[in-house]
């Protein structure tokens, strides 16, 4: 059936600020989806509260409208644009879908004439509420875990009653599991019950036995109005049944299913999507099935949405499952689109993988100190990172070594786990880092069957650890000249980066790499093709592998490349790997801005990212994407291969500005501010001695490498004092301490926690006012404030954790002069070619700077969307040397102001110290404009501001 040509103009839900179990794979949806059906000529009207995502940018949408996910804001909508014909709620995941029908509830899409597209009310209601998806499943024949639905207390008690334990309470309508527990004793059973009930909006939970240790399995599907469905990736989670699926380590396609199993879980999966109501769009369904040779299949949960899972599946295979899904939404049906990777073949096909990927979630649990950090039915992860490579080992190692927790990959490193009861505890009770304990297990000598007993991970993965180790240890037994080319070939082909090679052989990084370049075992890169290569791929996605030589007749060896590279000049933009707290979306955001303006400019555009949830590493968004770690090793070998002009890394936050050291030493060229005045910021006392020649008021501050300088240094410097080590993010490890006693159990805490480092110590200026700028600067020392704002907490409250305003709500002429001043002063000082960020704190009228950051800062998309302006095209252009800053003409628009209020993910951590301080909590963040400081939410925010601070 072709496209329904009554449709013209479409409502997008969008998911709201970032939270544990809802983030930026959605603003990945969103914005695929804005793109597909703009495609079609349909106008498009987006709502989202979050200012940090590609998403809400201007350029996505014909109407962007940055207000609370409410009905109210739905009304208003509709009635400024009347001409709506339809709403697509099924890409802002559950916060859409809730909120679709709260709206069809009231009756707002009937007033309204707005058809539902995409899902219909049916399927949401079906899926969300236990007890009627435990009735459809009975009445379709699909088997499912013994439960019963509980709407008080005493009916979960009778039903645990009846049960026994292990149970399973999930509570109807939340998200990324909040309030699901399992429940092993009697005694633990009331409490978790109490909080199932209170956490389900309609107070309503469901209590099912326990499928302990069965291994578990999502599909993704997409279904058109003729009723074809395709299957468009088989995830297997690594972790069996108890870790919900955002916590667990996820492999693709699925390794350990039988055929047959598999092709009944299909038709399973087919029935049940087919069952929940009559809708095109897209659909995820999970599994649970027996570690046994029965393999006994039960239904565990069905999403009609795009999932979480949709994205890292849409990555996986390079077939775009929103894009697909919103056009299906319109009336399309598969065979009328096009694969948009070969673009020759209709989409109505099933991608067919040979290659294998990884996912492994990133945790935050030092933020929230005190939190419990076993995993289970509650996701706690705050992003992800995907490895794609040849076989599982490979795979495997390049995910670990994405995920920036200062490990190289697995194993080979010197910082494994050494002690026999903390592995088993490790193991018995699933913790975040069971990646590489696995791997210390093994190392140890405890037995794979014991190892299999504790954490029923399937023993087929549990081989191919065991593999990986016993390479190891052949490997350690040579030295750099005399290792033979094949076990060189077979650790690089499994995965091992140079620096654990060396680590196992005593030597340096460099004599590996040197060793390699010697033998020619180089990376070769792959296409991400979604059907094996059976057709030509046209679609420029890459992944690096290694691979051992093929003799043509005439005696030459070659290894197959297929990237090629062209000759046009190149920009490598770097991108900021998992998200997590401190550095999330908006870097993403500042990414793909930057790509784009360097396709502005003539630029063949090459990125290089690892987070399967973002928009920056979409199939079309650079040039070409290397799907890889942002890894030195990985970079390196990409930019020896592509030969760019230079290497942007000031978009990418701190993952990105940390290599920039490396750049330098290799004599690869950074575009915009240079490496040296990038450490200059970050070194404090080179950049305190900066300042004191700018004649630039700063906090009393010193440097200790122990508890006894410190000790020294506070008896010059004065209580309360700032203590953070250097080169951290997010305000990691950061405290304000009062005392002499606090300060020695701080700076000994810190020490052990990450050694070597040089911690500093600030006057903390008790009651101060705090206000960031943001700005571009040029070669020529060209300054423009993008933005001022003010910080309705005071001064010890993270920058990313306070409410901040723009413009500032109550900073005299005389304040407002010095920060121009000193902002103009330092871009100028520290050479900064492109943005800069800088933090100051106001006391008696004295401006004093507290840091300064020469790269794209958090608040920067903020500001783009409160002025309306695109700051990180006309910075990147600034970088690239394409513009000056005086060739662009601002024209910022607001009305009233904006302020930036953070959103935090308490929930998921009950029993946390929610007082903020120094050290960054919160998730994501949502804009609020007001038109005055009359507003009632203004008044209510700057009442509280000193509620939350701690020391």
């Amino acid at each position: 059936m072709p496209k329904d040509t009554t449709i013209k103009s479409v409502l997008i839900i969008g998911s709201g600020p970032i939270v544990i179990g809802q983030a930026c794979e959605f603003d990945y949806a969103g914005s695929q989806s804005a793109r597909s059906l703009r495609e079609e000529g349909i106008e498009v009207i987006l709502i989202n509260s979050n200012p940090a995502t590609i998403m809400t940018d201007p350029s996505m949408a014909d109407h962007v409208y940055l207000k609370p996910l409410t009905t109210k804001s739905i009304i208003e909508i509709l009635k400024a644009h009347p001409q709506i014909d339809a709403v697509l709620p099924t890409m802002g995941g559950q916060t859409a879908l809730n909120l679709c029908i709260e709206a069809d509830e009231k009756g707002i899409w009937k007033d309204f004439n707005v058809r539902l597209i995409g899902v219909d009310i049916n399927a949401i209601n079906i899926t969300e509420d236990r007890e009627q998806f435990k009735n459809l499943l009975n009445k379709i024949g699909i088997p499912q875990a013994p439960a019963k639905t509980a709407n008080s207390f005493l009916q979960g008690k009778e039903i645990a009653q009846e049960f026994g334990f292990p149970l399973v309470i999930r509570p109807s309508f939340t998200l990324g599991g909040t309030g699901a527990a399992i429940v092993y004793k009697k005694e633990d059973f009331d409490g978790a019950l109490t909080y199932g009930l209170e956490a389900s909006p309609i107070h309503e939970v469901l209590i099912d036995k326990a499928l302990m240790g069965w291994k578990e399995y999502e599909l993704e599907l997409l279904r058109d109005s003729n009723d074809n469905v395709v299957i468009i990736c088989t995830i297997e989670n690594m972790d069996p049944m108890g870790i919900h699926t955002g916590d667990s380590i996820t492999v693709a396609p699925a390794m350990t299913l039988s055929d047959t199993t598999f092709q009944k879980m299909r038709d399973m999966a087919i029935l049940m999507m087919r069952s929940i109501g009559n809708f095109a769009g897209g659909c995820n369904v999970q599994f649970a099935v027996s570690p046994d040779d029965k393999e006994d299949i039960v239904a565990i949960e069905i999403n009609p949405r795009v999932s979480r899972s949709s994205a890292l599946a849409s990555k996986a295979t390079g077939y775009p499952i929103a894009k697909i899904a919103s056009k299906l939404a319109l009336g399309y049906n598969l065979d009328e689109l096009q694969n948009q990777i070969t673009k020759s073949t209709s989409a109505l096909f099933e991608p067919t993988l040979d290659y294998v990927i990884v996912k492994i979630p990133r945790w935050n649990f030092d933020k929230f100190e005190g939190s419990d950090r076993t995993l289970g039915l509650q996701m706690k992860s705050v992003g992800e990172v995907m490895g794609i490579g040849r076989s599982f080992q490979e795979a495997l190692h390049k995910a670990t070594q994405s995920l920036e927790i200062k490990r190289n990959g697995l194993g080979a490193d010197g910082k494994g786990y050494k002690n026999y009861e903390q592995i088993i505890e490790k193991l018995t009770f699933a913790s975040w880092d069971r990646v590489f304990v696995i791997y210390d297990a093994i190392a140890m000598g405890i037995p794979l069957s014991r190892i299999h007993e504790i954490t029923k991970i399937d023993m087929w993965f549990l081989k191919q650890y065991e593999e990986l180790f016993h390479l190891e240890r052949e490997i350690s037994n040579f030295k750099v000249d005399t290792l033979p080319r094949e076990l060189l070939l077979e650790a690089k082909q499994k995965g091992y980066g140079d620096r654990q090679i060396a680590h196992m052989m005593g030597c340096l990084e460099s004599q590996v790499h040197k060793l390699r370049e010697e033998q020619n075992i180089k990376r070769v890169y792959k296409l991400v093709d979604t059907c094996a290569a059976e057709f030509k791929a046209v679609t420029p996605y890459f992944y690096s592998t290694f691979e051992a030589e093929i003799e043509k007749a005439d005696g030459t060896k070659y290894v197959h490349n297929e990237s090629i590279v062209t000759d046009k000049k190149k920009v490598v933009v770097l991108g900021s790997g998992p998200n997590r707290i401190g550095q999330g979306i908006e870097f993403d955001y500042s990414c793909v801005h930057g790509v784009l303006a360097a396709k502005e400019c003539g630029y063949e555009t090459i990125m290089i990212n690892c987070n399967p949830e973002t928009v920056s590493t979409d199939f079309d968004t650079a040039d070409k994407l290397y799907f890889e770690p942002v890894f030195w090793e990985h970079i390196y070998d990409i930019i020896q291969h592509e030969k760019p002009e230079g290497v942007i890394v000031q978009l990418g936050g701190q993952t990105a500005l940390k290599l920039a050291e490396k750049l330098a030493k290799y004599g690869i060229k950074i575009l915009g501010t240079s490496f040296d005045a990038l450490d200059l910021a970050e070194d404090r006392g080179r950049f305190s001695d900066l300042l004191t020649k700018l004649n630039i008021p700063f906090p009393k501050f010193g440097i200790a490498e122990s508890a006894e300088e410190a000790s020294v240094l506070a008896d010059t410097l004065d209580f309360p004092l700032l203590v953070r080590p250097s080169y951290v993010l997010g305000g990691q490890g950061m405290k304000i301490v009062i005392n002499k006693q606090e300060l020695e159990e701080h700076v000994i805490d810190l020490l052990k926690s990450i050694p070597g480092n040089k911690l500093l110590l600030d006057h903390y200026l008790d009651g101060a006012i705090e206000a960031e700028a943001d700005a571009i600067c040029d070669a020529d020392g060209n300054v423009y404030i993008i933005g001022i704002m003010e910080h309705i907490e005071p001064c010890g409250v993270h920058s990313g954790d306070s409410n901040a305003t723009l413009p500032p709500f109550n900073l005299g002429e005389f304040v407002m002069q010095q920060i121009k001043d000193h902002t103009e002063k330092i871009a100028r000082a520290l050479q900064t070619v492109g943005l800069i960020n800088i933090q100051f704190a106001i006391k008696d009228d004295t401006v004093y700077i507290i840091e300064a950051n020469p790269r794209a800062s958090r608040t920067v998309p903020f500001i783009a969307k409160a002025y309306g302006e695109p700051y990180v095209n006309y910075a990147t252009k600034v970088m690239l040397g394409h513009n000056k800053v005086t060739d662009f003409t601002f024209n910022p628009q607001l009305k009233g102001y904006a302020i930036k209020q953070p959103v935090f993910s308490f929930s998921k951590f009950p029993n946390v110290n929610k007082a903020l301080g120094p050290e960054m909590k919160s998730t994501g963040e949502s804009i609020l404009f007001i038109d005055d400081l009359k507003d009632d939410q203004f008044y209510d925010l700057y009442a509280r501001r000193k509620m939350y601070l701690t020391k």
